[in-house]
Parts: structure tokens; sequence; C-alpha cells
């Protein structure tokens, strides 16, 4: 009762604010957002005066921040510096972003209208464009459309450390990008790398709701909860078993096309994640499932040796009932039904978020407090060693590693920030982002960089 009682008096104040940042809104008229720039092949503007605002209520928006090398913020085409703060792409103003996703050191952004946009590193093809100019490495410093490839409607996008995917109103899948182990599901005699989006036929006659892509391996879910996996296989990521006999050890572990993942067969699987060499998912009853490597045990199965390298999916066990589940480099959270947050794995520089009260590896899920104490949380996103969560209000809280340590500033390149809170160090609770007066609507961590939709109130 005092927990509800609380959140009510802070659901009040809240309303107060409200009220006077409209009023305030009112006051001062509402601005025009900057112009997007016309041509498909040179998309971006970005902004670098601070955190851009907009008066227009609903209106949202595409906030980055964190390293910023090779343009995977895609705000300016003459500067590719760090952003500890969230930074609004202007160039994106006339579009109604949905949907963000980041990878190693790119970023794909999803508009209502079903249109793709890319920017940032391009050795492997994995913005999905061509691009009229060059650089060494590849890359693209703001976002462009992609467009060559792909269908009229998009619905959904994702990212991985060096490739990219997208599903078709259809529910068809398009991949591009680094395809070294398999994991743009080509088959054998597929590319080592795609530069442009690229159906994968393998899929034909079967609808995909949602796709999760790791460091060299991809997941994807139907619209009848089954779950296919393809790419590297090594460590058990893709869940399909372990060979028996001794030539397993032998043997290429990549799956070159989809393949459905026979024990979860008769799971209605609702959510899916892939990390750097492990995944998860959550079925409709919230069972959370994990497999791959677990020697930081980012599987949250326990201490026990034979939980280093799990082969097939594995319940978790003591969990109230999952909704959500993200993979990260080496840890794993989880959004519970009623709205707690747990996490698990390895701990370095603070990523599960427990602050001093545990600073070691969590080999069990454990449930992540502080000032989620009196908050719902709707959505977390774990990235190299990094996470983000989002509250039902609309809060972005970060936390793990700020960039500080293992900043590439000394080789001339931009440091990280990626937590979003003003500075690059580490914290090892949850943080507030600021957010000025929008709220969150999603949220997505790359390997040192982060990227958000804001929603104006």
């Amino acid at each position: 009762m005092w927990r509800q009682g609380a959140k009510l008096l802070l659901e009040v104040r809240s309303l107060r604010q409200g009220i006077d940042r409209v009023s305030d809104s009112l006051l001062r008229g509402c601005s025009n957002p900057s112009p997007i720039v016309s041509s498909r092949n040179a998309f971006g503007r970005g902004s670098s005066a601070g955190f851009a605002v907009s008066s227009c209520r609903g209106k949202h928006w595409v906030a980055l921040w964190g390293n910023g090398d090779h343009g995977r913020l895609g705000l300016s085409s003459t500067s590719t510096s760090s952003r500890w703060e969230p930074i609004v792409c202007d160039s994106l103003a006339d579009i109604e972003p949905i949907s963000v996703a980041c990878g190693g050191a790119h970023t794909l952004v999803l508009s209502r209208d079903g249109q793709v946009f890319s920017t940032g590193l391009n050795d492997h093809g994995q913005v999905g464009v061509q691009l009229s100019h060059a650089t060494n490495p590849p890359a693209c410093l703001e976002f462009v459309e992609v467009i060559e490839g792909l269908p009229d409607r998009c619905i959904h996008i994702a990212a991985g450390y060096n490739h990219s995917a997208a599903i078709s109103d259809e529910g068809q899948v398009y991949v591009w990008g680094s395809n070294g182990h398999g994991q743009l599901g080509l088959g054998k005699k597929g590319p080592r790398n795609v530069s442009l989006p690229t159906k994968i036929d393998a899929l034909k006659g079967m609808k995909i709701q949602k796709l999760a892509l790791g460091a060299e391996h991809s997941l994807a879910v139907s619209n009848d909860g089954e779950v296919l996996s393809w790419g590297n296989g090594q460590g058990g990521r893709l869940g399909h078993g372990q060979s028996s006999g001794v030539l397993r050890f032998f043997r290429n572990t990549s799956e070159f096309l989809p393949r459905l993942i026979d024990s979860l067969k008769s799971a209605q699987i609702v959510d899916i994640s892939a990390g750097m060499t492990h995944s998860a998912c959550v079925d409709s009853y919230g069972t959370v499932y994990t497999f791959g490597n677990g020697r930081m045990f980012q599987l949250g199965l326990g201490t026990d040796r034979s939980s280093f390298e799990v082969h097939e999916p594995s319940a978790l066990k003591n969990l109230p009932g999952g909704l959500a589940v993200a993979c990260g480099g080496y840890h794993t959270g989880a959004v519970m039904k009623q709205g707690d947050l747990y996490m698990w794995g390895s701990n370095e520089n603070g990523c599960l978020g427990f602050g001093y009260k545990h600073t070691d590896q969590a080999p069990i899920p454990m449930k992540v407090d502080g000032p989620f104490t009196m908050q719902n949380l709707v959505a977390v996103s774990c990235g190299w060693k990094h996470t983000c969560a989002l509250t039902d209000d609309g809060k972005l809280f970060a936390w793990g590693w700020g960039g500080s340590a293992g900043t590439y500033a000394v080789d001339g390149r931009s440091s990280g920030g990626q937590l979003g809170v003003g500075n690059e160090f580490d914290h090892n609770e949850p943080t507030l982002v600021s957010t000025k007066n929008m709220t969150g609507v999603k949220i997505s961590c790359g390997f040192n960089h982060t990227a958000a939709i804001l929603q104006d109130q």
C-alpha cells in the first residue's frame, strides 16, 4: 500500500509539472523543426547546439549519444565527436520515428511510413547503401535512407555488431552487412559481405514478426511464436544442441540458413535477444530461456560448470514472470510483468546496476532496486558493458561503462559518454538521463553508443 501511495504522489507531482510545461509551451509558441535534406542520398543535418526541444505535443524525435566515431550518431557530416548527453537529430525531424536499433558502430531508424534510415561504419556493408564518397574505413556520417533492395514498407529493424536486418509488412526478412559466419542466412554460397538489402529466400512461406542480431549470429520469431537461428553457433548460442561423437570438435558449428530451434517448438515465444556469444528468449507464460556461452554467468544458470556452455535453451528458475529480455556483451537483463528488473552475468564497470551492495558477477538473476523501487520498468537494453532502461512514465535510466576507461581519445578518436548523464564516468547503479521536457518511447544500446525515440509531452 505504501508503494502505491508513493507512486500516486509522484504521478500527481508529474501531472502538475506537465501542466506547467504545457503552459510555458503555449506562451512560447510552436517553433517549426529544421527541414530535412530532400535528397535521399544526402539525408541528415545533425544538431550540435544541445538538446533540441519542440513544443508541438506528441511529436517523436530520434536522440543519440555516446561515441561518435565513424558517424554512428549521424549528427553531422563535419564532426564525429562524442556526445555525453542526448542530442536530437534535426535531419530526421520530418519523419515520425517508431523504432531505433544500435549496432556495433552503426545505427538504424524506422519511420511510421515504413522507411529505413541508417548511418555509421560501413566496412562490411552494414549501412545498406552504396556510398558515393570514399572514406577509410568506409562510413556514412549522416543518416541516409535505405532504398535499393528493400520493399516499400518495413515494420521492424534490427542491428548486430556489423550486420543489419529489416522485416517487410508481409513478414519477409531482408539482411545486409557481414556474412562471415553465415549470420545473414543466405546459404553457404552467400558472399562474405552484402552491401545492399537482400531477401532471405529460405524463409519463404513463413511470416516473421521480430529479429535479434548478435555479434555473429541471428534470431527470428515467426507469427506463430516459433524461433529460428543461424550464423556462428560456437558455444551453443544457436540453441540446436550439441553433436555427439569425437568429430563434433572438428565440425563447423555455423548454420548458413535459418533453422528452427526444436526444443522451443512447444513454447509460444514473444521476445528474443542476441548478445555477443549468448542468446535469450521469453515465452507467453513469462518463462525466460538462455543458451550459449555462460562463462561470465550471462546465462543466469548458476556457478556449476555445466552452465558454462549450454547448447539448448534452458529455463531460468525463480523468476516471477518475464516480459522482455536483453543480452549485452557478457550480461543479461529481463523486465518482469509486474515492472521489476532482474540482471545477471558480468558486472564489469557496474553494468548490472546493483551499486556498491554487489560489485561481483551475478551467477543467477538478481533484482535491481535503487531508484526502481518506486518505478515500473517496461523495457531494458544492454550494450557491450552498459545498460539502459525505460519506465512506464517515460523516464530513461542508464548505468555501467561510461567510456572513460578504454577510451580511444588518445588515438585521436572520440571518447564515450554512452550513458548520457553528462560525463563519461562509470555508474554502478541506475542514473536518470535528462530528456528535458520529453519522455522516452524506445531505447537501444550499441557497443558504446545509445539511441532513443523521445516524445514531446
